[in-house]
Formats: C-alpha cells, structure tokens, sequence
C-alpha cells in the first residue's frame, strides 16, 4: 500500500478558520501540509516549541503579529495548550488571519473557560480511509482485520503499528494528559470496552468486570468519545405512543482499533464480523455527514415493543428516513429483513436498505433493497444514498 500522502481525502478545506479534529494517525497533519502549503505552521507535538509556548504564551502573539493579514496559519494539537485560543480569536478579530486548529482530543477543549472563538471556526471531523480514497487498494477483510486508520493502514508492518498505537494511545493520550487517575483501572476496561463494539453500553457489567465504579466507567466512555476513538450511538426516540428503547450502543471508530482492544490478532473469526462490518458502514455514514448533507440525525431503531426487531441505522434528513439494516453473510435469506419490515410503516420513510456480504443487488416486493456493500459505498461516494 503506498504512503498516505498518496491518497485524495475526500474531506474538503472550509474556506474560513476550522478546528479540525480526529484520532492521533488519521491522517489530519498530512491533509493540511497538501491543502495549506503556504501556511504558517505550530507543531505542539514538538516538545520545544510546546515547552517554550506553556512558559511564554506571548511569543505565539508576536509570531501571529509578524504574518501577513488574511494568511492561514496551522496549529497542530491545539488542545495541548487551550490558552493559545485566546490570542487566535484575537487576530482573527483584527487582522482577518484564518487558522487550521488540528486536535486528537475534545476533552480540554470542552473544559470551563476555554475560548472555542464564538462561532468564528467550523467543527470538521477526519476519519479512517474510505473506500473511495484507497481506490484498488480497499480490500474489506483487510479493513476488517487492521482497519483503516492511514498511519496503520500505510505502515510496512500494520499488526504490529496497530499493537503499537493502542499502547500509545495508552501513554501520550492518557497517561501524558492526565485523563484518569487510576491507568491500571482505565488499561482493565478498554478490552471490555472492545467487546461492547456494536452493542447496547451495560454500564453496570462494565464496571463490575473492570472492578471500577459505575460513574467512573461513565467518565472512562466519556474519555473514548473525547480522545475521538469511539461514539455512542443513541436509539431513535419518536413523538410516538409506544416507547423506544433510549440506552445507547457503543462503536469503536475503526474495526482494526475494535480489535486490538480485544487483544484479537490474526484471521478474522466468524463471531466478530457482523459487529465489525456494522461499525465499518457507520464510519462509512459518519465520514461523508462531514462531505455532504447526508443525514441531520442519525440513530438505531429498536421499539420497546417488539423484541428482537432492530434497525442498526436510521438517518433522518428533512423529516424523511433512510433505514439500514447490516448483515455480514454472502448469502441472502428472507429472515435478514425482519427488522425493516418492523419499520415499514414508518411516516416519513424513504429507503430501506439491506446491506450485506454478497455479490447481487435487488429488491423485494415489498420495496426493501438489498445492495452489496460495495454498491453502498459507491452510492455514498456518488450522493446517491437518498432517493
């Protein structure tokens, strides 16, 4: 596989300031030096320059006072020093200066006090390849097995850098930034964590199995969501009679990261490849919301009261829908379709969709589409999921 570099994201620059945000690898530095050449650059991962801008905050003024108004400046790993928002609100206010504010982590940046500069920079989120962007290089089982974070995806010996990259998520993002008090508690949950990928979070199980308190598992998943490793997805709530289920399922971001958590290594075993196909097509669905107007809220659908009928994704765009249902097989049956015919008489329906590890596209009778994973992500590339 060739370097990331030789890959064209699909994540297109804001014309305006930006915080850009997304997991340590996944490609945000790269994206910037390609699409900012000329841009005046602080690197907070340089432990000098770090060390010199905590003593003396004053000399990143100085350096923006000497750029020319208008340019672009990038500041890489902006929430190692929070502070530095101050003096990036002000010359956006004064000398129109446009800034690229790159981060693999949200939790200092959500912190009382600190300046997120009032709406004057966009939100972005970067994500593992998709298919799209590898071309000829995206082979699902591989993305499956070590997933497509770039850093990995691009690396001689991807096994042995995935191990590597939880073991320094571990160190720099944990144990550097002082997230959790106790590391030994927070190393126990994360294999727990791994195998929760794809389902309803059971806080209690969690805390009972990692021997931790219940509200200090909250802030362990809290810490995935910030440092951008995982999301919790919540279940669709209607203005409806009947009830639905509220509890949330947890996804890792990256089916390889989903694994290596797990201490899973080597081929792919039957048991997990529902879960890890299930959380590549909701990364697939997360990375091109930030492309296009794909959905405005997205959810899984499981009423309260029908048991065992479930949706995995239900996008909501507009006041119509677009259901989802993920099954890893190659082969396809009738019983697949027993959640999206639980839904069918939704209002506002637009799509159902069947996506599975077969070869061959069609419909039902009942306008339920099955499409071939590839076909998905060809039609997200395309803007052609909705109808």
């Amino acid at each position: 596989m060739s370097t990331s570099s030789a890959y064209r994201r699909i994540l297109q620059p804001p014309q305006e300031s930006f915080f850009l945000l997304g997991p340590r690898g996944v490609g945000k530095s790269t994206w910037v030096r390609s699409r900012f050449p000329d841009a005046h650059r602080f690197d907070l991962l340089d432990e000098a320059l770090y060390q010199d801008l905590l003593a003396s905050p004053g000399q990143f003024g100085a350096e923006l006072a000497a750029i020319e108004p208008g340019a672009w400046v990038v500041v890489d790993e902006v929430q190692r020093i929070p502070a530095l928002l101050n003096e990036v609100h002000r010359r956006i206010e004064e000398d129109g200066l446009r800034f690229a504010l790159l981060g693999s982590s949200a939790r200092k940046l959500k912190t009382a006090g600190t300046n997120l500069l009032a709406g004057r920079a966009v939100r972005k989120l970067m994500y593992p390849f998709v298919p799209e962007e590898l071309g000829e290089d995206f082979h699902l089982d591989e993305t499956l097995r070590l997933g497509s974070i770039p850093v990995i995806a691009t690396a001689k010996d991807p096994e042995a850098t995935l191990a590597a990259y939880v073991e320094m998520y571990l160190r720099e993002e944990i144990r550097a930034e002082a997230l959790v008090r106790n590391l030994g508690g927070f190393a126990r949950f994360l294999p727990l964590a791994g195998l929760f990928h794809g389902q309803v979070v059971n806080v209690s199980s969690l805390a009972r199995d990692s021997g931790t308190a219940r509200s200090t598992v909250d802030g362990y998943l809290d810490i995935l969501e910030d440092t951008l490793l995982a999301t919790r997805l919540e279940g669709f709530e209607a203005k409806l009679r009947t009830r639905e289920r509220k509890l949330p399922k947890l996804y890792w971001v990256d089916p390889g990261l989903a694994r290596q958590v797990q201490r899973r290594r080597g081929p792919l075993h039957a048991e997990e490849r529902g879960a890890l196909l299930e959380g590549f097509v909701l990364g697939l669905l997360r990375a091109y919301r930030e492309t296009s107007d794909l959905y405005d809220r997205i959810s899984y659908w499981a009423p309260s009261q029908a048991q065992n009928v479930e949706v995995d994704f239900l996008l909501e765009r507009q006041g119509e829908y677009v259901a989802i249902e993920v099954k890893s097989t190659t082969r396809y049956d009738t019983t697949l379709l027993k959640g999206l015919r639980g839904i069918q008489e939704m209002p506002g329906l637009a799509r159902s969709l069947l996506l599975y590890g077969g070869q061959r596209s069609f419909a039902t009778s009942e306008g339920i589409e099955i499409w071939p994973i590839r076909r998905f992500s060809e039609a997200l590339a395309e803007g052609a999921l909705w109808p």
